[in-house]
């Protein structure tokens, strides 16, 4: 059984009607995977309410105080923005909060099975920073994951792998300065946030940036982990792997120029399982609805074989 980590609570992050980080991301997802020949091999599992166990220790170490607490008392106050992309509803910080806390359970699930599980959360956290949320994220939820997995008994080592087409400027930031967390990026150059050249190497050669053409197919993807994201992966050899899962490469995502079909999330997924089976995949980016539910659904099938 394969754990998808969800809860309807995630969809009262409002972001407005024009917005494309929107709850119906997530309730197309749902509904493919129930739909699926083999839906019957997945576990429906709720997240660990944030208020039974120790959720903010955790954030406060990630993110300043005083940014955690901007984001509640702008959401209590009846919600704005952070910027101009990142809005925030009456009921975001509670539900952020419960976002983390689906990662950290992704990390006790995989940890415990051995198996891959599946965060099908919102909102998305690899743009967030220490100090501020930016590019539709509050809480930077794989640094955050992979900070929580190296408190686990016999964790000592962590890579984040973000296929997001956008560069996870927030995730590299913090962990690029801690040497038992490597962070890979694919990601369309130039393109939002502007971040993540192929120099940045991080503070102990654990920083793998790989920029893509706009244009690029799943054979230059192919090409970026057979010489590239492997050998690096394997040389740092981890104990876990984080994913942050965007599906915004895909052809049909109207905030992307890479052209990915929604099966290739597949075979990127089998070079994943190569590398180990104690993966957490998260939600990252992703706004053609279509897409997005193809994609993930391409992403379960690949780990249930």
């Amino acid at each position: 059984m394969l754990p998808i980590i969800y809860s309807d609570e995630f969809l009262h992050h409002e972001t407005g009607y024009f917005h494309p980080e929107k709850p119906e991301r997530l309730t197309v997802i749902k509904d493919a995977l129930k739909a699926a020949t083999w839906a019957d091999r997945l576990e429906w599992r709720s997240p660990t309410p944030p208020e039974t166990r120790p959720v903010m220790p955790i954030l406060e170490r990630i993110h300043s105080p005083r940014y955690i607490e901007a984001v509640r008392q702008l959401a209590t106050t009846g919600g704005g923005y952070i910027d101009a992309d990142t809005p925030v509803s009456p009921r975001t910080f509670e539900v952020a909060l419960l976002a983390v806390s689906g990662w950290l359970d992704g990390i006790d699930h995989v940890l415990a099975a051995d198996n891959p599980a599946f965060v099908l959360a919102r909102p998305p956290g690899h743009h967030a920073l220490s100090q501020m949320g930016m590019g539709f994220c509050i809480f930077s939820n794989a640094a955050i994951a992979a900070h929580y997995a190296l408190e686990q008994p016999g964790i000592k080592r962590v890579a984040v792998l973000d296929w997001d087409v956008h560069h996870g400027n927030g995730t590299q930031a913090i962990v690029e300065t801690n040497s038992q967390i490597a962070y890979c990026s694919l990601h369309e150059s130039p393109q939002y946030p502007g971040t993540g050249a192929a120099d940045e190497r991080g503070l102990y050669d654990n920083v793998l940036n790989l920029p893509m053409r706009g244009g690029s197919t799943i054979k230059g993807y192919q090409s970026a982990f057979e010489q590239k994201v492997m050998p690096f992966l394997s040389k740092f050899q981890p104990d876990l792997l984080i994913v942050s899962a965007g599906y915004d490469a895909a052809a049909a995502d109207p905030l992307g120029g890479i052209l990915l079909n929604p099966e290739d999330y597949g075979l990127l997924t089998e070079y994943c399982l190569q590398l180990t089976r104690r993966i957490v995949f998260g939600l990252e980016g992703g706004y053609d609805l279509e897409a997005i539910a193809q994609a993930v659904t391409a992403t379960i099938a690949r780990c249930l074989v």
